[in-house]
């Protein structure tokens, strides 16, 4: 662990200076610059960029930076905004320049990015015109500029106009220098700033082409589906990294078949996903209208995909799902299950496995006194390689909870069978406590899940005087189904042992989910509250 686990008091955040020099990020845009540059890079609606022209944009973009804002390797930037080409060219401009990338979740809250900008030091920020108050909400003295995408006085792309031409040159970088500050989820209090550097990131890039995406080259084009501010721009890095072309979906709200329609015209390879979009798309009617024969992989991660939707999705696409398992802290390379492995047969499938640990990565399951576990046996699951980030920016309290003598503790529980597969049992913030007993959601979700009129489901414990704790279970139905709540229950309650059993089953029309497509139940929690549905059986 580096010590941007225990940052010392330096006005940019910067470490002792490291003797392990490596290529900057950027160097992946450079090189396609130069032995692919009439070659397709970049796609967004209607408008397209060639790796010539797309190095031009990001230098233009790094020169301005630099010469009008003062920009200076390790100062970050602060990004609010939806995907498109400006916040691509805008990470890569950072890692150019040697700056940080500090990406929010645009759904978020104005004053939640103004406290990202503050507690990350952000020295400027890049907003889309959409988002004019996240905008003045970040307007402090500490904040030296702020770049609109979409028009305004100061619309990015008349900085990179004015700057066309520049040559800028990859700034010179060690191992532990920051390239991104990768914003935890926040499920449990405010977000974290995971610190990522430029050596972890060139070895989280090879290890995603090597276990998730074999064979990628700059023949093949990638769907881009979810916010680049997380995982989903880790995967179009890697897509930068194998030369292959990256397709942002057009503005609006997703809509399937329109996704599926750029599948067939742009003959996608490769996309990356969370299982709720996955489950969206395969259920949607244009999966059946479009030609998807092009798909290599369909890649799934943030939550374990449900069997009854595994099962859907390989019938509807084949065997090109790709499921991996990784926090932003150890930057999606935890375990991989790939395509091969994956059966609609659950005689063929390792079925409730997120697969096996990724290239140069160990994972041990632990109990609480750091005690390596048997196989079988469930505990917390632990992490060590190349991929564990560098530590949370400014937060050593949390960084001492994160780390036990060198391994990374995810706060996952799950326990490995006898060849190494890893099995989530669930996160320790989401087990609750019935009668003594500890009791995890995600077994008795997935029986629900069973169950003809179910389409989504969550479980989570709420207090009760008598038990502690019970559980609710919150679903959604499929279209055009219907169930009695009470029914629900008494099929299920067979199939599960008794202290499992629910005390009521909530009915909702759509399930709250994350910026990311995730179902949290933090945010399920809040929805149910404001709606006055945490209302218990009476004899509970």
């Amino acid at each position: 662990m580096s010590d941007w686990a225990s940052p010392k008091p330096d006005p940019k955040g910067g470490v002792a200076p490291s003797t392990t020099r490596v290529a900057n990020l950027a160097q992946h845009l450079t090189r396609n610059a130069r032995r692919l540059g009439d070659s397709l890079a970049l796609v967004y609606g209607s408008d397209r960029w060639t790796w010539a022209e797309l190095d031009a944009r990001v230098s233009a973009l790094a020169a301005g930076l630099r010469a009008d804002h003062g920009v200076e390797k390790g100062d970050r930037i602060l990004v609010q905004s939806q995907n498109c080409n400006q916040m691509f060219e805008t990470m890569l401009a950072c890692f150019r320049l040697g700056a940080v990338y500090v990406p929010a979740n645009f759904r978020q809250t104005p004053d939640e990015v103004a406290w990202l900008a503050e507690s990350s030091g952000a020295v400027g920020m890049v907003c889309g015109a959409e988002f004019p108050d996240h905008a003045r909400a970040c307007d402090t003295a500490a904040r030296r500029f702020v770049l609109t995408i979409g028009g305004g006085a100061d619309d990015i792309d008349s900085l990179i106009a004015a700057h066309m031409g520049a040559q800028v040159p990859n700034t010179t970088v060690d191992r532990d220098d920051p390239c991104w500050f990768f914003f935890t989820s926040g499920t449990t209090g405010r977000p974290k700033a995971s610190v990522l550097t430029h050596g972890q990131m060139a070895f989280v890039l090879l290890n995603h082409l090597n276990d998730l995406m074999p064979a990628t080259g700059p023949a093949d084009r990638s769907l881009c589906l979810a916010p680049l501010s997380h995982g989903a721009g880790i995967h179009q890095m890697a897509q930068v990294a194998a030369g292959a072309a990256t397709v942002l979906l057009p503005p609006g709200r997703f809509d399937p078949a329109v996704a599926w329609q750029i599948v067939q015209d742009e003959r996608i390879s490769n996309m990356f996903t969370v299982p709720t979009i996955v489950k969206m798309l395969v259920e949607h009617d244009s999966a059946q209208a479009h030609d998807l024969s092009s798909l290599r992989y369909v890649i799934y991660a943030g939550a374990p995909m449900y069997r009854a939707d595994q099962k859907v999705a390989l019938k509807v696409l084949g065997k090109v799902l790709v499921q991996y398992f990784g926090l932003g802290e150890v930057t999606g390379n935890i375990t991989v299950l790939p395509p091969a492995e994956h059966s609609e047969d659950d005689a063929e499938m390792r079925v409730g496995s997120c697969g096996y640990p990724r290239t140069g990565i160990e994972v041990s399951i632990q109990g609480s006194d750091g005690t390596e576990l048997p196989p079988g046996q469930s505990g917390e699951i632990c992490v060590s390689g190349p991929a564990v980030f560098a530590g949370y920016y400014n937060n050593p309290e949390a960084n001492a909870k994160a780390f036990r003598d060198g391994w990374f503790r995810t706060g996952d529980l799950g326990y490995v069978d006898a060849e190494g597969y890893l099995y989530i049992t669930g996160r320790e913030s989401d087990m609750y406590i019935s009668g003594g007993s500890n009791i995890y959601p995600r077994e008795i979700e997935e029986k629900i899940l069973t169950h003809d009129a179910v389409s989504e489901v969550a479980v989570l414990g709420v207090p009760d005087p008598t038990w502690g704790e019970v559980g609710i279970a919150v679903c959604v139905l499929h279209a055009g189904a219907a169930v009695d709540p009470d029914d629900l229950l008494a099929w299920l309650k067979p199939k599960i042992s008794g202290y499992k059993l629910p005390k009521q089953v909530i009915l909702i029309e759509d399930m709250p989910k994350s910026a990311y497509g995730k179902i949290t139940k933090k945010l399920i929690r809040e929805t149910l509250q404001e709606r006055g549905l945490l209302e218990l059986p009476a004899e509970a």
